[in-house]
């Protein structure tokens, strides 16, 4: 006899329904978690800025037809547009990521929490400016922020014990499904609608990791983040509008995710929902580099002045050795012609021959200008040729501890003479065992970011984005509005 399959619908997964809730229902108390996420804003929104001074960004910026400004649409910082929030989204999305200089997290799967930014103030500020023009009062900077650490908490917790890599897909499917459940909680949909729109998150197809490895690494790692957050905006946008939802979109036995696209696991979870994402968070302060090199890129800074300080230069060096742990070498551990600075930027190797070369790491030291500059390129590439990584098992272990969450590398640098020179650092600067120390470099970051604004309207950002009280309380579209060129205003 054959076999039916029940056509019964069943209810909704509960790792929808457990998302859902949080973001409608979970109160925020943590005032670490505020105080993180208003520093998280600023630095996000500076990583946004400066992506701005590169063409290879700007040229995808915009309203998809030229000319066109929407009436109560949202703002994109920084530029004179005034979008919809769905392009908007993928506007600020794509900025926040460009330079690859955002925040990170690191577990089983990696990504970078703060690109939910883009949908989260695409959304709130065309919904303030919305209720403005309506006599209605608008949202406040405090949502944002609520907002924020929700989208944080999401993402890193489906992260944890998650490995979309070893899938293949990329971490973007987070940003999708974080994005799409903060949305609808500021669109104030429903329960039910809320569901729907995470279900349709799981049920499109999801990015290969393929724009990030050898040997397809390609700039659309830089706007993926932003392609997922305009979708999340879409999708949310379109169950507000009554579009319905595929409960068992995980589950479906041969058709859901888990069958389709996770090898038939279901997913893990460390923790509930709370706050420990944004708490734990992992900041890039001083190098715009893949967080699994940061620590690599400060000792090899460390080992660059004490060449100085002998009277050597990297022409000493004959080989070096990185210990690393598992995730660095599966990621960025790469050999051979790199051919483009999103491959540069993903190449442990580049990024340590630079500062051993020159005592410096910027994002203009992936391009072109640098890496096939005719004295340049070859001497990054015959230091390139001397560097071999290796696991250090203790390494890759406290990676995974979530006591601890270190990202450490260790250099030995052998010199021509025999000499060996060797600096390890376990936790990067950005980290949390390290947030007194990395915290004010980050707002002078934020400093440098903003410097694209004449002096007094800097002065006007940063005044009120550094008060916890007035940025809280200020509304989101004159928040925004700060960001505006004085020639637009």
């Amino acid at each position: 006899m054959p076999s039916h399959t029940t056509n019964e619908r069943p209810a909704p997964d509960k790792v929808l329904t457990d998302i859902a809730d949080y973001a409608l229902s979970f109160k925020i108390e943590s005032d670490l978690a505020y105080a993180t996420a208003r520093v998280c804003l600023t630095d996000t929104l500076g990583c946004g800025l400066e992506a701005l001074e590169y063409s290879a960004c700007t040229k995808l910026l915009g309203p998809i037809v030229p000319g066109t400004i929407v009436p109560n649409g949202a703002r994109v910082p920084g530029t004179s547009f005034q979008l919809d929030p769905v392009q908007a989204a993928f506007n600020i999305g794509t900025m926040i990521r460009w330079l690859d200089f955002n925040d990170t997290w690191l577990a089983a799967e990696w990504g970078h929490p703060s690109d939910n930014l883009g949908a989260i103030l695409a959304v709130a500020d065309w919904l303030s400016r919305s209720a403005v023009a309506e006599g209605r009062p608008p949202l406040i900077m405090r949502d944002v922020l609520r907002a924020m650490i929700k989208a944080h908490e999401i993402q890193g917790c489906l992260a944890l014990e998650n490995s979309f890599n070893k899938a293949g897909l990329d971490h973007v499917v987070l940003v999708k499904v974080a994005s799409t459940a903060v949305v609808c909680a500021l669109l104030g949909l429903t329960r039910e609608q809320t569901v729907n729109a995470l279900s349709l998150a799981w049920v499109d197809g999801q990015s290969l990791r393929t724009y990030r490895h050898a040997p397809n690494t390609g700039s659309r790692k830089s706007w993926a983040a932003g392609d997922a957050t305009s979708r999340a905006v879409r999708l949310a946008l379109m169950a507000r509008a009554g579009e319905m939802g595929y409960p068992s979109a995980l589950t479906a036995k041969t058709w859901g995710f888990y069958d389709v696209s996770f090898g038939g696991q279901e997913f893990r979870f460390q923790r509930p929902y709370g706050s420990y994402v944004m708490e734990n968070v992992l900041f890039k302060i001083s190098y715009p580099a893949e967080f699994h090199a940061q620590t690599a890129v400060e000792a090899a800074m460390k080992i660059h002045a004490e060449l100085g300080r002998r009277g050597l230069s990297a022409q000493a060096i004959r080989r070096i050795a990185i210990r690393t742990h598992e995730a660095c070498l599966r990621i960025i551990d790469k050999r051979g012609l790199l051919a483009n600075p999103a491959d540069r930027d993903h190449c442990i190797q580049y990024m340590v021959a630079i500062p051993l070369l020159f005592g410096r790491l910027t994002a203009a030291d992936y391009e072109d200008s640098v890496a096939l500059d005719p004295e340049l390129g070859p001497r990054i590439d015959a230091l390139r040729e001397k560097i071999a990584c290796v696991e250090e098992p203790r390494f890759t272990a406290d990676y995974h501890d979530p006591e601890k969450r270190s990202i450490a590398n260790s250099l030995r640098v052998e010199l021509d003479d025999g000499t060996i020179l060797e600096e390890t650092v376990e936790y990067p600067i950005g980290h949390r065992r390290r947030r007194e120390e990395g915290l004010p470099l980050l707002v002078e970051k934020f400093r440098k970011n903003l410097r694209r604004f004449p002096e007094a309207q800097q002065h006007r950002i940063l005044r009120f984005s550094v008060n916890p009280a007035h940025l809280d309380a200020m509304p989101v579209n004159d928040y925004v509005d700060l960001y505006v060129p004085e020639s637009e205003l």
